[in-house]
C-alpha cells in the first residue's frame, strides 16, 4: 500500500493510546516462556511481537521471523538451550544480511551447538538445544545490546545461572538496563557492575502479573508531529516517569525543538512551546537511543535546525542501512546530510521544502513513520506504507485521528 498524506486541521488537545513497548513485550515472552506463571498485560500489538508469540509456539523445524530482529536475537538463545529441539531459525532476506555472530560464537562458549546453514556469520542457523556446560561468557559489547540482552534473558534458566563479560565499549546501555529491571520485576536477581553482568539461578519464581509499558519509539512520532505544528498538543498513554526505556530521553531531547512535556498520571502531554527553539549546539550522542535518531533528523529538517548526530554505528545493519537511507531521502527534500560510518551532519537550509516527494521505505517501518510528520509542512508520499505494522499498526490510523488525511495512490 502506497499513501498520500495531507495535514487538514489544528492538533490541538487530542488524545491516542499507544501499545506496549514492543522491547518489553519481547523480553518479557521469553521470560514467560521460560517461567509459564508470568502473565503479560498491554502487550505489543507489533508485528515483531506476534512472530516471537508464533515462535515461541511453533513445534516445527524451520521458524521463520521475517524481518523481527529483536526475535532473531533471542530466539536464538532460547532454541539453544532447548535440550533435545532441533530449530532452523531463518528470516527474510534482510535477516539474512545482519550478522548474528557475536551471539552464536557467544553460545558456543557455553557449549551450545549452532551450525550456520549459509553463509558462516549470519541467518539462517541450525540450532541443536542442549544444556549448558559453563556459566561463564564473554562477547564483543560495541555491536548490539540485544545479543546480551539474548543471553541475559536465559541466565536464570541456566543450572548455575551465568556470568556476563562485556569486552569494550557498550553499546544501548538503557537496553540492558531495561533487561535488568524487567528479570527484577519477575522476581529475578541480577547485577550489572564494572563491565559484568551476573544473573542468578531461578528454577521457578512466584507467580507475577507484569503491566507493559507504551512504546516511547512510537511517541517520538508524535514528538515530531508537535515540533511541527504551530500549536500542538496531544497527550498519549500509557507512559511513566521513571521508563526503563531509553528512548524517553526525548523528553529533554526535544525541549530543543520545542516541545515540553507534563507527566500526568497514567499519561504524557506534549505541547508546542514556539519561543524554545534552540536546537543543538553540540553533537547529541544518540548511543543510547538509537532508534529515535531518524525522528529526530527529519524533525530537524523540518523546523530549518541543523543537527549533528553522533553514536549511530547500530544502525547501518538495522532494517537497511538508515543512515544512508537517510540522506537519500532528506536530500530529495532539498536537504543536505552528511554521514559517516557512525554520525550523521544535517545542515541548517531555507524554509522551503521540496513538494510532491515519494518517500522509499526500503523494508523499515522507522523510515515510514519518521518522514510522516513531514506533511504538516510540504505533501508527500510514503511507499509501501504498511511497513508500519512491524512496531506500530495503527500508526496510519492515529495520523488520521489526529487530523491527517492519508489516500492511497
Amino acid at each position: 500500500m502506497n499513501l498520500k498524506l495531507d495535514y487538514i486541521s489544528n492538533i490541538e488537545n487530542k488524545t491516542l493510546q499507544i501499545t506496549g513497548s514492543k522491547s518489553e513485550t519481547n523480553r518479557l515472552l521469553i521470560l514467560q516462556a521460560l517461567y509459564p506463571n508470568i502473565s503479560i498485560e498491554n502487550v505489543s500489538n507489533s508485528d515483531d511481537s506476534e512472530l516471537m508469540q508464533k515462535a515461541l509456539r511453533n513445534s516445527d523445524t524451520i521458524v521463520d521471523i521475517h524481518h523481527a530482529g529483536t526475535a532473531m536475537r533471542f530466539l536464538t538463545a532460547y532454541f539453544a538451550i532447548k535440550e533435545g529441539k532441533e530449530t532452523v531459525l531463518t528470516g527474510s532476506k534482510r535477516m539474512k544480511e545482519r550478522p548474528i555472530k557475536i551471539l552464536v560464537e557467544a553460545l558456543q562458549q557455553l557449549g551450545c551447538e549452532i551450525t550456520y546453514e549459509n553463509e558462516k556469520g549470519y541467518p539462517p542457523i541450525k540450532i541443536h538445544g542442549k544444556s549448558p556446560t559453563t556459566n561463564s561468557v564473554s562477547l564483543q559489547a560495541n555491536v548490539s545490546s540485544q545479543y546480551i540482552s539474548a543471553l541475559m534473558l536465559i541466565a536464570s534458566s541456566l543450572s548455575n545461572g551465568l556470568e556476563i563479560f562485556l569486552e569494550g565499549k557498550v553499546t544501548s546501555v538503557p537496553y540492558i538496563n531495561m533487561t535488568l529491571s524487567l528479570l527484577s520485576d519477575a522476581g529475578i536477581e541480577g547485577r550489572y557492575e564494572n563491565n559484568k553482568i551476573t544473573i542468578n539461578y531461578h528454577k521457578e519464581i512466584l507467580p507475577k502479573n507484569i503491566v507493559v509499558e507504551s512504546d516511547w519509539s512510537s511517541a517520538s512520532y508524535f514528538y515530531s508531529i508537535v515540533a511541527l505544528s504551530e500549536n500542538g498538543s496531544v497527550t498519549i498513554g500509557s507512559y511513566k516517569k521513571q521508563s526503563y526505556q531509553g528512548d524517553s530521553s526525548l523528553v529533554e531531547i526535544y525541549k530543543n525543538l520545542g516541545v515540553d512535556t507534563v507527566f500526568n498520571q497514567n499519561t504524557i502531554t506534549i505541547k508546542k512551546n514556539s519561543n524554545n527553539i534552540s536546537g543543538f549546539p553540540e553533537a547529541l550522542d544518540l548511543s543510547n537511543s538509537p532508534d529515535i535518531a531518524q525522528t529526530i533528523v527529519v524533525t530537524c529538517f523540518g523546523l530549518g535546525v541543523e543537527c549533528c548526530l553522533t553514536g549511530l554505528h547500530t544502525l547501518k545493519i538495522k532494517e537497511t542501512d538508515r543512515l544512508e537511507a537517510l540522506k537519500t531521502e532528506i536530500e530529495k527534500f532539498g536537504g543536505r546530510v552528511n554521514i559517516t560510518k557512525d554520525s550523521l551532519y544535517l545542515e541548517s537550509h531555507p524554509v522551503s521544502i521540496k513538494k510532491e516527494v515519494y518517500v522509499e521505505t526500503y523494508n523499515d517501518h522507522r523510515m515510514a513513520m519518521a518522514f510522516a510528520p513531514l506533511a504538516l509542512k510540504t505533501s508527500l508520499f510514503i511507499k509501501d506504507a504498511n511497513v508500519v505494522s512491524k512496531s506500530y499498526p495503527d500508526f496510519w490510523s492515529d495520523l488520521e485521528k489526529l487530523g491527517f488525511r492519508t489516500s492511497k495512490y
